[in-house]
Parts: C-alpha cells; structure tokens; sequence
C-alpha cells in the first residue's frame, strides 16, 4: 500500500495540527509556544526530545534496529511580522504576526512524519527530525549548526522542502547546484549639511547624493557582471527629509544584494560600499555603511539530489516530478546545513484556485498538500535507512 494511503486516516489531524500552528505565530527565536507543542507531540509519540537548540529549536530523534545510518529532515517554524488578510476562520490570533510563508504547513508534515514512523517503526537506523526557528530574520539553521546540531544529532544526509504557490498542486521539483540565491544588506546613513530649500548652494544635500547612489548602484550588474552571470542589486529603503522647503542634514538608504555564486555575492559586497562611497565623496557627503551579512548560496549535492528525486518518483510517479529549470532569487538559510552535511533542498507545489505569493497578507497554506508532503519524508526516511 503507499504510504500516502497508509496515512490518510490522518489527513483531519495534519489539518487541525497545520491550523492550531496558523493561529499562533510566533516571530523568530520567540517561538517558545511552538517549541513546547512541537516538543510535547514528539513526546508523547515516543521520540527522544532535545530543546533549544538554536535557541529555540527542537530536535526529533527516533532509532529502530541495528542501522548505523542516519538522516536529518528539517522544517522551519517562524512566523512573519505581517498583518493578516485572509478572513479565515483560523486566521492569526495576533495582531501583526501571521505564518505568510507556509512554515505552519512545513511543521504539520514533519510532525505527521513523525507519527507515522513512531507507529510504523519500519526503517533500519536513526531518523533526526530537526524543527528550525528563525528562518526568516536570524538564520536559525545556523544558530543550530552552531549550537553543535550535527556533533550532537549526527546523520549522514539532511533534507529540507519548501512550498511553492506558483508551482501545480502535489508537483515536486529538484534541482542539482544552486536554488536559492545568497543574501546580503547594507543600511546606509549619508550625512550632509542641511539648510533653506531656496539656499542649496550653502548645503551639501544628501538626497541628490543618495539619488545619484541609487542610479550607479544599476550599473553594477550591467557593467561589473560578466553577461553569462546573474546578480540582482535592490535599494530598497530611500528616506529622507520632512518638508519641501528644507534640505536635510541626512538621509537613509537600505540596499539588498542577490547573486547565485559565491563569487559574484562576494563581487557586490566588495563594490557595493566602494560605490556608495566614491558617489557620496562626490557629493562631499558622509556616508556611514553597515553590512547584513545574508544567507549564503544554497547548493544542493547532486547524488542526494537525485536519490531524493528517485523516492518521489516512487511516491507520486512521473508525471509529478520535475527538473527545476533555473534557481530562486529568494534566499533560504538552509543553505548553513548543507555546507555542513550532503543534502538536498526541494520544492512542493502548492498552487490552487486561492493562491497568493509567499509573504503576501493574503496567503493561506494550501491543505491539500499536507499528505503528500508528509507522505514524502516518510518514503524519504525509509528508502534512505535502507540504502545503506
């Protein structure tokens, strides 16, 4: 029988667990109320539990027979500081904080993952779960590296999914290299010498400054860039002044960077700065720049790339699975554990009549994909536990 069928007497469970999580959102490592029901199911299926890790995160550990083998599968649990506007009846409870990014959903898998092999106990080794905080502001994966996940709870492989509202419903994509771009920021304050709108030449303006910034940070991927590379500079915060009859004495600029190598990212954090700089000295501006070191690249491992797809081609067939024909420009912190550990990163496609993009206050998980993801992980489990 699959597995999918084996698990759809839990089907209304995976729906309340996946809900009760939607109500409740917590933001990155404030997730103590997640930690402790995440903790409390693990429990009380028989699992050996280990809390803050990271912070907060948890990890799931079962073991079954005499298997040297082990396998770490991660879902993340953090919410986002957004106002929800879905109207449903199991909408956020808190005011500004909703799971806008289907991290609800990605728990009530691997919590269903959970139980099921707890029950079943039908794999030769040792299955790691790892619950993740902090995906969306501190990279919690790796404050859980850090914190010794994979000295403390060590597996051979990790795996990771994320769902997709614009791919179909049930279809699961793989992609060897890169998927997901590296992230970094700047915030960036420029300091001048404000005074009367109508006396410019007295004032050294910093929004003319941060205007010319903005335009020569363009050229950067278009004349710093080889043309076969991909890179992607954003400014997206430009504030400054209150009146249109004062120049300011500062302005304020944050700028975002994009790139799916780690030659090209380390290529933006070094020019980046350089031109805010040179721009701003032109301008006799002060410029005062603070980096945010993002998310690095994500590469997944090719030989786990391909075992994972094998499995999904076993539990959902041929006609929903799909090679993934270019990267995301999005970032995803998951990328700590696979500088770590081989692995593989892969997409469940989640798109209905409903859906919205991922951060949009209008977003909704969609149930529907519940047995399927968990469906996954539980054959992923299984095939990987025996290959050894």
């Amino acid at each position: 029988m699959r597995t999918e069928d084996q698990m759809i007497v839990m089907k209304d469970e995976m729906i309340a667990l996946r809900r009760h999580l939607h109500e409740n959102p917590e933001l990155g490592l404030e997730e103590y109320k997640t930690s402790a029901f995440v903790a409390s199911r693990l429990a009380e299926w028989g699992w050996s539990v280990t809390t803050g890790v990271g912070q907060t995160g948890v990890v799931g550990t079962l073991s079954n027979g005499t298997g040297r083998r082990a396998i770490g599968i991660r879902a993340d649990f953090d919410a986002l500081p957004i106002d929800e506007e879905t109207n449903l009846p199991y909408a956020s409870k808190t005011p500004g904080l909703m799971h806008a990014c289907g991290h609800d959903g990605h728990t009530a898998m691997l919590l269903a993952t959970a139980k099921h092999l707890a029950e079943t106990c039908d794999f030769d080794g040792t299955v790691h779960l790892f619950f993740q905080p902090a995906e969306e502001n501190y990279g919690g994966a790796k404050l859980m590296v850090e914190d010794g996940l994979f000295e403390r709870f060590p597996c051979d492989a990790v795996f990771g999914m994320h769902n997709m509202p614009d791919l179909e419903e049930g279809v699961f994509g793989f992609k060897h290299g890169t998927l997901f771009a590296n992230a970094d920021g700047f915030n960036v304050t420029l300091t001048g010498l404000g005074g009367h709108a109508s006396t410019p030449e007295v004032t050294r303006d910093p929004i003319v400054a941060g205007a010319s910034i903005v335009l020569a940070l363009q050229t950067l991927v278009s004349r710093n860039l080889d043309p076969m590379e991909a890179g992607v500079v954003t400014v997206g915060v430009f504030q400054a002044g209150r009146a249109s009859n004062a120049i300011p004495q500062t302005a304020s600029l944050t700028v975002d960077a994009r790139a799916f190598t780690r030659e090209v990212a380390a290529l933006l954090k070094k020019r980046i700065p350089e031109v805010i700089r040179l721009q701003a000295q032109s301008f006799g501006i002060e410029a005062t720049i603070t980096e945010m070191t993002g998310y690095p690249v994500l590469v997944n491992n090719a030989a786990m790339t391909d075992f994972a797809k094998k499995v999904a081609l076993d539990t959902v067939g041929r006609d929903r699975v799909i090679d993934l024909q270019r990267s995301y420009t999005g970032s995803e912190d998951f990328s700590y554990m696979l500088e770590k550990k081989p692995g593989s990163y892969l997409v469940l496609g989640a798109k209905n009549a409903r859906s919205q993009p991922l951060h949009h206050p209008g977003y909704d998980f969609n149930d529907s994909i519940l047995l399927t993801g968990a469906a996954y992980w539980v054959d992923l489990a299984r095939a990987f536990l025996k290959a050894g």
